[in-house]
């Protein structure tokens, strides 16, 4: 298992409606975060497979742990500085996760049609 000095974003690298939210993301994280395409680094993280990569963002913490979808993009974020309040939400609140993560799943299933 791999752990990452810093937290370690994989996202889609074919996806122009994934880069466009990670240069985002990148801007108000700065170098707290690193980000990758899944494509070029799935390699060198064995408790991660190109699927689940495919489905999803994968923030690869210093740990090793793995957080998937909305809660890798709220502990991203927080992690830069950014949405912790979002993050707390998130983790207090079963209603809140359900919907966030909810709403990542739609946005994720139709973003082949979204504008990036």
């Amino acid at each position: 298992m791999k752990h990452p000095d810093r937290p370690t974003m994989l996202w889609d690298g074919d996806c122009g409606f994934c880069g466009r939210w990670i240069r985002r993301w990148k801007k108000l994280t700065g170098e707290a975060v690193a980000y990758h395409p899944y494509q070029e680094v799935v390699h060198e993280f064995p408790q991660l497979t190109a699927e689940q990569c495919s489905q999803a963002v994968q923030l690869v913490m210093p740990d090793g742990r793995v957080l998937s979808a909305a809660h890798a993009v709220l502990q991203g974020l927080a992690c830069g500085g950014r949405a912790g309040w979002l993050l707390a939400c998130y983790r207090r609140s079963r209603v809140f996760r359900a919907v966030a993560e909810a709403g990542y799943r739609f946005v994720a299933a139709n973003r082949s049609w979204q504008p990036g």
